[in-house]
Parts: structure tokens; C-alpha cells; sequence
């Protein structure tokens, strides 16, 4: 959301960051010196005129506004206003208004027009407005291609000379598809820029050789960066045996990267003068910003503040540095003082020390890099960044992450979601949890990782594991199935693989294990490793290799390295284990068959679900969105009209604080009734005596009120009696790692003690709310379990639909309970519901683009 309080920035289409904001009436000066800077053509096609010049009248009319009737927004790079955008209502309380916006002709066709639009469409819409008109002159081009690709259902009339448009703002499908379209081609853009710069400056290197700043020149310069390395020093002549300057611009050569490694208290200083030689972002390597305290925080906001006022991202601060191996880019900024070999896995890491301790490990294993980033503070670059870029990176086929937080976590399992059908994505994430939003716990660690999985991620829970699945992933095709082909020459280990396939959830092949015994050598091996790679009941093998006895083969028998390309030219995934030998290139080769195992699994779950449909949210019936808002007013805050307006009807509740209360109440809603305490933990614990039913008239009533009252209180709940079914209980909260989930379970003490939920992550497809209905383990009693009669099913999906649907449209519901909710074969009931209802801010990912 962008109000008068809170200017945001935005990227634009060549990757490079502005401010906007609502204009002031201070801008008057800025605005006429914007105005001067126009071509004739650009004036002429805003204002249909020449306009050489704006009147005091109409310039204080441009600048003054109420932000509701009459919006505008400005850009600004730096201090400079570049480009306005506006709307006026057509009237008073009309539900339409004209649109319009100009750009500075150096800064056209870089995307401003679209970002104006989104930020213009979304203000009006919060105003009550949900029609833009607009009269554009036919000979611009530029401005009808605006509105037409972004996705609006735009009416076009032609009367007098102008184009006269007409479109709804609503979001849409259509709208919301070409905004994240542009979203991922501008962070995309701006990433790349970062990792494949001209040349680089590095600020804080001491002509001692000592130091953060020395280091990092040092790795850049013997790796063997491609383009030039300006040194940047007060005072020295040469910095590690290369000219150095005061500042970067006096080098005159192409500069698009600074690597920072000064103190926080110089750091704007560099941000200044690398803007002045044209760098298109920093690397912050420093310390002593938002990790040491308040104080650090203040100076990191000024420092990513500056930098985007001059069009440049930042990476940290606190960070370990980029690196690309491209052999035509060849960059080294990091701390690290080798990098593996060039290959195909994008690593990002969170943390600095961490990323130097997974650089060194995956340079041991041979795990080929394409690029790597370690973001520190993670003020600015983020996961997300790097995830928009590594899709379309033609070097990278594998993502691997480490992430501590999440700064955008429904972002993340988006993107994750779409990544994912292209690329895999491997995830390390911090164990360490921050509780979520809702009265209940949220996902456990076991749901957690299903919500990783059913985003596409890859979740592993150590170091060893991210290396161990990256390298499966880099070097060997994806398994087709489950099955897996065992072959070994000892029984106990072919044993011990064929348990840790069965406890991974992998299944082993008919005729396996196969043990082809402690004397065989590698002829026999390869001639049996052969047949299982041919083997069509086998989707992937796991080989593992035990020495031979001493004397009992000779050394070319015992070379069991020599029988595995006989498996690899099925083109079937395969691990090995060897307890003698090294793998030859290309076999992912383990310490351990759980470890092998293991790995094999994780990649055979993301193969699976590659294989699913993707499922598509539906359009349901019955969904007011203007009820929806009505009901989230804050004057007059109604839940269950919120509920309703999702097309969620909950059963009657008429509190109660006295026994003639209930009585009337009962007699109000006809009897039989039902009488709960009110508290919301007692609602439906009929085990506890705070739930009775069946209540057939007022005498029965007013006793069984005395009776609850004693030892639950005064207050109570009345409803009418509905007919029995299989309790269960609908979830929404808000979870750290994913935004707003889903959680569905039966009812009952024992499967919240059990913790027997499963969770999805919003938005919901069909497929996702048919999956949360047959999770949890307790699901067989909807589908008839011992001779009962099924439940509907389906009845459950869609109210699972619904909540969803409100999650992702309703951003101030932070949380939200059903429970219980009673499934029967000819429906549901919903019988309480609980609704908390946050403060109206924008919730990460949704509304228009902006950092």
C-alpha cells in the first residue's frame, strides 16, 4: 500500500530503483522543473497542446490533492521528479475516475507508466473507485500500449481525434499474471547487473594487504575477473599490485559493481561516489550495521535509502560477497579465497561464515558452482532475488538455499511453486522457528517439511544433506518412480539399504535386494549392475560396494569403479556407497547407505510431485467481496458476515448469561437445543460435561444451565441441534516460513495431542484442499471406516476452498478457526467459529509491485 506516510521503492525494467510516492505541495518547484525538461513531443501528447509552460493555477492544482477524490503519485530518482501520475473522480461519490501520467523522456520506456498504473489503480480501489477512464492521442503509441498490456479489459472508443478508454481495476487473473510477469523480469534484471559486472570497484582495501577490503581484491584479482578492478584508497598510488584512485570515476572505465568494506560511519560517502561512476549496485561486505544494534540499523536504512536513490541494489551489509564462475565473467568478490569448479548449482546463503563453510564443502565434493551470493543483513537483495534470476539462468540448474528467516515467506513458497516445475530448488532452513499467527501452534516440524514439499522445495536439515542432494541433483537424471534396484556385494549391506529405502518411503524392486556375493568381481558386478539399469521394474539403483577380503581378487577384479558406467548408460539415477575406491565422475558416491538412501528419497518425493498436476484455484459461488469489506469495517467489525460473505454459514450461537436467557433463547431458535460453555477451549468437550445435547424443552434447559453454570461459569452458548457427523476442525494462521496456511484435522482430544493436522500453503488449488481432506491420519473415518457411511467429502474441499480464498484475499484476517465442524454424507455444518483481525497493513506479496 502506498499512502502519504510511506513512499516505496520500485524497480524498474532495466533493473535500476526509484522512489515513489504521493505527491506534496512542496513539489511545486520539482514539478516545473520536470515540465522544462520535456520534448515538445512529450508535452504535446500529455497535454494536447504545446504547453511551453504550467500556470500558477493549474500547477497548485497539480500538487494539491485529497488522496481520495484526487491521487497523485510522483517518481523520483535521487531528488529528481521524473515522471506523475494521477487520478481524479468523475464527480462527487462516482465510481469512476480519469487517469494520466507523464514521463520524463529520458526516462521513458523503462517501465514507469506500468508501476504508475498499478500504484494508481490501487489507491482508487481503496477510494471506492473501480473504473479508470482515460483519453490518450492515437499517435501515442507508447501510452495506449500501457493500458493495453497490462491486462484490463479495456473499451476503446475514437471521437474527435483522441482514444477514449474505459477499464475496470479490479485485479484479476489476467492483470495479476502480467504484474508478476514484470516483477520477475525486473528483479530478475536488476540480479543480473550484480553478478556479471563490467568491472568492479573495491572500496576499503589497504595497501598493506591486511585487511577485509585487501582480501576480497586479492580473490577478485586471482581468479582472474575479466574486466577492470579499480581500487578506491584516500591516499596510495597502488593497491595489491594495481593502480588505485580517490575515486572511482577517475579510473574512466566502466564501473557497474562496488565490493564495500569500510566502516558503517563512511559507507554513504562510497555510496555517493560509486553512483557517480555509474555502479549499478553494492556488496557490502562491513559489519557493525542492524546485527550490532540499533544504531547499525539506523545507518543500514541510510545506506539501502542512498542506494536506491542512486538506481543501485545492495547485498548485505555483513555479507561474504558474489561470485560467478562464468568463464567470461570469472568473479570472485567473496571472502572465500577458492571457489569450486565451474558447473551448474546457484548456491545463496544467508549467512557469511556459513557460506564459506558450504563453499569449501561443495569445492570438496566437486560440486560444480554457477553462481553464489551471500546476502548478511539481507537489507535489500534477498532468496527471492536470486530465485527470480536463477529461472531463467541458462548456466544454473540447480538452486540451493541456507535461510535463517524468511523476509517474504509467501513470496518465496510462490515463486517456489513456480521454480520448482523448472528447476529444482533445495532449501536448508534454520530450524529455530518464531511462532506464527493463530491460536494454534501451526505446522509442526513434520508439516513444515510437507509444506516445503508440496511447494516443490527440497528440505534438507543439515549441511551434509544440502551437499548430498545438490550432487545427486547436478550430476544424474530424475527417477521415473520409487523403485529402486539394490546391488551390492555383501548381504548385510544390500540389507541395510533395502531398510533405509522402506523408512525413506521408497520402494524395493521385485527381485531385490541382489547379492552378488563377496567373491564376485568387476565383470560380474557390471554384467549385474547392467541388468538392473535394464531392469523396467526399476526406477533408480543404489550400489553399494564392500573390499574384497585380502588375496581373495586381484587388483583389476577388485576395481568395482570400472562396472558403474554399465549402470549409468540406462540413464537411471544412481548412488553408490563405497567402503573401498573413490566414484568416478558423475556418480554421486556417500559415506553411508542411509546417507545415499536418503538423498535418492528427497529427489524421488521432487520428482513425484513434478509428476502431479498442478491443480488451479477455482471460481467459487456464493463470494461477496464487497460484503466481505463491508464486514472488516472497523466501526462495525462482523465476522460471521465476513464468514458469510465467503459463502461460510456457521450455525447459529446465542449467548447466554443467566438460565432464563437460555431458556428464552431456546425457545427463540426451537427446540432441541444444544448448550455449550462459552469458553472457546470448551465449546466442544463433551467429555468434559461442557457440551449438552439434545435439550428437548425449557425445563430440561434451565437444569442443565444450573448444572454448567456451577463449574464452567455463567456464560454460555445456545444453539439449535443439528444433526451428528464426524467433528472435524478448518485452521488458518499466519506461519513464518509460508504466510497465511491451511490447516484441516478431525476433532477430538486425541488428535490435537497427536498433532494429526496437515497444512497447505495459500493460495489453494483444488487439488490442494482434496489432499488436506485425505491427510491427516485419522482421514479413514471420513471415508467410512469400520462399515460407517462416508461423509461428503467434497463439502469438506470446498469450505477448505473458502477459508483459503479468504486468507488470500483478506489480508487483515491473521487467523481464523472452525471447530468443530460436523461431516456428514449429505454435508457439513459449522457449528463455531473464531475470527482475529489484524490492522489494515499490506501483507507481504500482494497488492502493487515495490521493494
Amino acid at each position: 500500500m502506498t499512502t502519504v506516510e510511506q513512499p516505496v521503492d520500485v524497480l524498474l525494467s532495466d533493473g535500476t530503483t526509484v522512489q515513489l510516492r504521493p505527491i506534496r505541495p512542496s513539489d511545486a518547484p520539482e514539478i516545473v522543473a520536470m515540465h522544462s525538461r520535456f520534448s515538445e513531443r512529450t508535452r504535446y501528447l500529455r497535454y494536447f497542446s504545446p504547453y511551453p509552460r504550467i500556470p500558477e493555477r493549474d500547477l497548485q492544482r497539480f500538487v494539491n490533492v485529497d488522496h481520495r477524490d484526487r491521487e497523485a503519485f510522483v517518481v523520483l530518482a535521487g531528488d529528481r521528479i521524473v515522471a506523475v501520475g494521477r487520478y481524479e473522480r468523475l464527480g462527487p461519490a462516482a465510481p469512476d475516475a480519469e487517469v494520466a501520467f507523464v514521463v520524463e523522456d529520458a526516462y521513458q520506456g523503462r517501465g514507469i507508466g506500468s508501476v504508475l498504473l498499478e500504484h494508481l489503480a490501487d489507491a482508487a480501489a481503496r477510494s471506492g473507485i473501480v473504473t479508470f477512464v482515460a483519453e490518450v492521442l492515437p499517435a501515442n503509441g507508447a501510452m495506449l500500449r500501457v493500458f493495453s498490456d497490462f491486462g484490463y479489459q479495456v473499451q476503446r472508443q475514437f471521437a474527435d481525434g483522441v482514444v477514449h478508454l474505459t477499464f475496470p481495476i479490479a485485479p484479476t487473473d489476467a492483470t495479476l499474471e502480467v504484474q508478476r510477469g514484470r516483477e520477475h523480469r525486473t528483479e530478475a534484471r536488476s540480479v543480473a547487473r550484480l553478478l556479471a559486472p563490467r568491472g568492479v570497484a573495491v572500496y576499503g582495501a589497504s595497501a598493506t594487504g591486511q585487511g577485509v577490503g585487501a582480501a576480497v581484491l586479492g580473490h577478485l584479482r586471482d581468479f582472474g575477473f575479466s574486466g577492470p578492478l579499480v581500487p578506491v584508497h584516500p591516499s596510495a598510488s597502488t593497491v595489491a599490485g594495481l593502480p588505485a584512485y580517490r575515486s572511482a570515476a577517475d579510473a574512466q572505465v566502466p564501473v557497474d559493481l562496488a565490493v564495500v568494506a569500510v566502516p558503517p560511519e563512511s559507507a554513504r560517502e562510497v555510496v555517493a561516489d560509486a553512483a557517480a561512476a555509474g555502479a549499478h549496485g553494492l556488496v557490502v561486505i562491513s559489519a557493525g550495521f542492524a546485527e550490532a544494534g540499533g544504531e547499525g540499523a539506523a545507518a543500514q536504512r541510510a545506506l539501502v535509502r542512498a542506494a536506491h536513490a542512486a538506481g543501485m541494489r545492495v547485498v548485505g551489509p555483513n555479507c561474504l560477497g558474489v561470485a560467478n564462475t562464468d568463464p567470461a565473467v570469472r568473479l570472485n568478490a567473496t571472502l572465500a579465497p577458492r571457489l569450486p569448479v565451474p558447473g551448474r548449482v546457484g548456491i545463496f546463503s544467508q549467512s557469511g561464515a556459513f557460506g564459506v563453510a558450504l563453499l569449501a564443502e561443495a569445492d570438496r565434493r566437486g560440486l560444480g558452482l554457477s553462481s553464489f551470493v551471500s546476502a548478511g543483513n539481507r537489507a535489500d537483495v534477498s532468496g527471492n532475488d536470486l530465485l527470480q534470476y536463477w529461472q531463467d539462468d541458462p548456466g544454473t540448474d540447480v538452486i540451493m538455499l541456507y535461510l535463517e528467516t524468511f523476509g517474504n515467506p509467501r513470496k518465496f513458497a510462490r515463486l517456489a511453486r513456480r521454480i520448482g516445475r523448472d528447476k529444482p530448488v533445495v532449501a536448508l532452513a534454520s530450524p529455530a522457528r518464531p511462532p506464527g499467527v493463530g491460536d494454534s501452534a501451526g505446522p509442526d516440524e513434520v508439516a513444515v517439511g510437507a509444506l516445503f514439499a508440496q511447494s516443490g522445495v527440497i528440505r534438507v536439515d543439515t549441511v551434509a544433506e544440502l551437499l548430498d542432494v545438490g550432487v545427486l541433483l547436478a550430476n544424474q537424471p530424475l527417477p521415473a518412480g520409487p523403485r529402486v534396484g539394490v546391488v551390492g556385494n555383501s548381504s548385510a549391506l544390500t540389507g541395510l539399504a533395502a531398510t533405509a529405502c522402506a523408512a525413506q518411503g521408497l520402494t524395493v524392486a521385485h527381485g531385490y535386494p541382489r547379492d552378488v556375493g563377496p567373491r564376485a568381481g568387476a565383470a560380474e558386478f557390471a554384467a549385474a549392475l547392467a541388468d538392473t539399469a535394464a531392469d523396467e521394474g526399476v526406477d533408480a539403483l543404489v550400489v553399494v560396494f564392500a573390499p574384497p577380503l585380502p588375496g581373495q581378487l586381484t587388483d583389476t577384479e577388485a576395481d568395482f569403479t570400472a562396472a558403474l558406467p554399465a549402470a549409468l548408460a540406462a540413464g537411471k539415477p544412481t548412488v553408490a556407497t563405497f567402503l573401498v575406491g573413490r566414484a568416478p565422475a558423475g556418480v554421486p558416491a556417500y559415506p553411508s547407505v542411509e546417507e545415499a538412501v536418503r538423498a535418492l528419497a528427497r529427489v524421488a518425493a521432487y520428482a513425484d510431485w513434478l509428476r502431479r498436476p498442478a491443480g488451479v484455484p477455482p471460481e467459487l459461488p456464493r463470494v461477496d467481496r464487497e460484503a466481505a469489506h463491508a464486514a472488516l469495517r472497523p466501526e462495525a467489525l462482523d465476522p460471521m458476515g465476513l464468514l458469510a460473505a465467503y459463502g461460510i454459514d456457521v450455525v447459529d450461537s446465542v449467548p447466554a448469561r443467566s438460565a432464563g436467557e437460555a431458556v428464552e433463547a431456546a425457545a427463540r431458535l426451537g427446540f432441541p437445543v444444544a448448550l455449550k460453555a462459552a469458553a472457546p477451549g470448551l465449546r466442544h468437550r463433551l467429555d468434559l460435561g461442557a457440551v449438552r445435547l439434545d435439550l428437548p424443552d425449557a425445563a430440561t434447559v434451565h437444569r442443565a444451565y444450573a448444572e454448567m453454570a456451577a463449574v464452567f461459569g455463567a456464560d454460555v452458548l445456545v444453539q439449535p441441534m443439528v444433526p451428528p457427523g464426524v467433528a472435524c476442525v478448518v485452521e488458518l494462521v499466519e506461519d513464518p516460513a509460508f504466510g497465511p496456511v491451511v490447516g484441516f484435522g478431525l476433532g477430538g482430544v486425541a488428535t490435537e495431542l497427536l498433532g494429526d493436522r496437515a497444512w497447505r500453503a495459500v493460495p489453494l488449488t483444488d487439488l490442494d484442499a482434496a489432499e488436506l481432506v485425505d491427510e491427516p491420519r485419522a482421514a479413514p473415518l471420513l471415508r467410512g471406516h469400520r462399515g460407517a457411511v462416508p461423509v461428503d467429502r467434497a463439502a469438506l474441499a470446498d469450505l477448505l476452498l473458502r477459508v483459503g480464498q479468504l486468507a488470500d484475499e483478506q489480508p487483515r484476517v491473521r487467523a481464523l478457526t472452525l471447530n468443530p465442524v460436523l461431516a456428514r454424507p449429505d454435508g457439513i455444518s459449522v457449528l463455531h467459529a473464531t475470527v482475529r483481525v489484524g490492522s489494515a497493513v499490506t501483507r507481504p506479496d500482494t497488492g502493487p509491485r515495490r521493494l
